[in-house]
């Protein structure tokens, strides 16, 4: 199938009275075989200098494909475009060559990528992968690129970080490294700024101010921004206008005051009220708690000069203590940094520590690895990222198998069947889905494969990190009333991280604030929502539901 334009080498052209982009009547279909599916279906929009216009739906609903149409960067043959076009300040994108797509990729059309952490190259320092831009585009000399450079990160909120330079991305935090990708992105002043899931995975601090940067670079720069999520409280507080996708197709356009106060199509309404509903809770306390730690403390050594002698301390977990009991959820929420993680890692004892830490009774601080090996089987935890803790190259069955396997459990073929199907039950998936590998399924989907894998081994306590934050709402809302299900039925207990207030509030009990290593306040979820008493709590919970929308601002 081919495109719907012959290649065009002429020079962009810049109608001032035009539209900066327009894209009309465009449709992409992927062909595998003889296999064709249109993914996107006749849609059409524009986009003016310096406004932002958003475009939202669920995974799958073809919001990418579109993004990275107006680039050019789909798989082309497998890609193709039966109808449309996308014009760019008076050019068509369709057909393009690509040296005329050069001119524009990174010069005058700039993106940033949902995950940094695997945007940019692991193997080259910021400094070579920023400077790049410049080398490339401007022609510059490595000096006035090290001098432009200086300037982005100033643009960009890092001034401190020009001593830092040499650093690979690993070294960054999740906020440092987005800030990198969108100075990488601005670093040609571009008129059109493409920005696919900028905030999905960082904390809601570092959200509001990435948001925030977003805002203050479009009003100085006059850029205009396409912005693709599916996290409708960020396209409340940056959007102009909204355009909302389902299954390819275009099914609602407005200005984002309209569109959030009348949404007209039952998926834009069902979309907008995807929220959690606030957990209720239906017991007390029981008498022995399940988790007892006692002044934990994680502390790092850091290491300096030729004999490596301990100079000080990185004080990831800083003498913390808490108790979590049967059939009850201890949410702990902070930003990046705060220790959050290694706390959990600490409780399951996959990080050194001090301090005490009691679980079922049994003191793990003294027990040897064979003890403690045992024990285990009643403690398990879920991932971020089911994509990254799935094995690719195991079918689900295996995946969900390996745990029993490793501890030992003397089960025959016969009954090994009939727990896999009776996990994958559990999670609502069907039992056939046993034969099918992670690429095979959706995000939500792999998602309740991690859980089927951490279930079947009946734990008392599940630890829970951050397993909904890379899920579009609507299915974090699945997610969330699938794991208040499971712990009614099974009387388990969670230890829930999370940078997502609304989702901490509809699994938590109890919440626990993390700075620094430190707790800054603790209690239960009602209190902390309603009279929040630290400044960094009132801070994270004014970070997650503060709206605001630029309508008034363009007006």
């Amino acid at each position: 199938m081919s495109t719907s334009s012959a290649p065009n080498d002429s020079p962009v052209s810049d109608a001032a009275d035009s539209p900066l982009l327009q894209v009309n009547d465009l449709s992409v279909v992927f062909t595998q075989g003889d296999e064709e599916k249109e993914v996107v279906k006749r849609v059409s929009f524009s986009i003016e200098r310096g406004e932002t216009l958003a475009l939202v739906g669920e995974s799958g609903s073809g919001k990418s494909v579109t993004a990275l149409s107006v680039m050019q960067l789909l798989p082309y043959p497998v890609a193709s475009h039966p109808s449309g076009s996308i014009l760019f300040k008076g050019k068509e994108l369709i057909g393009a060559s690509q040296s005329a797509l050069r001119t524009i990729r990174g010069d005058r059309i700039g993106m940033i990528f949902q995950e940094p952490m695997t945007s940019l190259n692991p193997l080259h320092t910021i400094e070579k992968q920023v400077s790049e831009v410049l080398l490339l585009h401007k022609g510059m000399s490595r000096d006035q690129a090290r001098e432009r450079m200086h300037e982005l990160l100033d643009l960009v909120g890092l001034s401190r970080f020009h001593k830092r330079l040499k650093a690979y991305p690993h070294q960054l935090s999740g906020g440092q490294r987005q800030r990198i990708m969108i100075a990488m992105a601005l670093a040609n002043e571009p008129d059109l700024l493409i920005a696919d899931e900028p905030t999905t995975a960082l904390d809601v601090t570092i959200q509001a101010q990435i948001l925030e940067l977003l805002a203050d670079i479009q009003s100085r720069l006059g850029l205009a921004v396409l912005l693709i999520t599916h996290d409708l409280t960020v396209v409340s507080n940056v959007a102009h206008r909204v355009c909302v996708m389902q299954e390819g197709e275009l099914v609602e356009a407005n200005d984002a005051a309209t569109l959030f106060a009348n949404p007209r199509h039952p998926y834009t309404q069902h979309l907008i009220n995807a929220e959690p509903a606030v957990r209720v809770t239906a017991r007390a306390p029981a008498d022995e708690p399940v988790l007892v730690a006692e002044q934990v403390k994680v502390w790092f050594p850091v290491k300096k000069g030729l004999m490596r002698r301990t100079v000080e301390y990185i004080k990831a977990v800083d003498d913390i203590s808490l108790s979590l009991h049967p059939g009850r959820t201890l949410g702990v929420v902070g930003e990046s940094g705060s220790g959050k993680t290694t706390l959990a890692m600490a409780m399951l004892k996959l990080v050194p520590a001090s301090g005490r830490i009691s679980f079922l009774g049994q003191n793990v601080m003294t027990m040897k690895r064979r003890e403690l090996r045992n024990l285990r089987r009643q403690m398990q935890i879920v991932f971020q990222d089911p994509y990254g803790s799935l094995s690719p190259r195991m079918s689900v069955e295996q995946i969900i198998l390996e745990g029993p396997r490793a501890h030992g459990l003397d089960w025959n073929a016969a009954k090994e069947e009939h727990e896999v199907c009776q996990a994958l039950e559990r999670v609502e998936l069907d039992a056939d889905s046993r034969f099918r590998y992670p690429h095979e399924f959706s995000g939500g989907q792999r998602q309740r494969i991690a859980i089927a894998r951490a279930m079947i081994l009946q734990p008392k306590l599940i630890m829970l990190d951050e397993p909904t934050s890379a899920l579009d709402r609507a299915v974090q809302v699945q997610t969330v009333e699938l794991l208040n299900s499971l712990q009614r039925q099974y009387d388990l207990t969670y230890l829930f991280i999370s940078h997502d207030l609304k989702v901490v509030r509809a699994m938590a009990d109890e919440i626990m604030v993390m700075k620094a290593g430190k707790v800054v306040e603790s209690g239960p979820t009602a209190q902390i929502f309603e009279n929040p008493r630290h400044a960094y709590t009132q801070q994270l919970i004014s970070a997650a539901f503060e709206v605001r929308t630029l309508q008034s601002e363009t007006d």
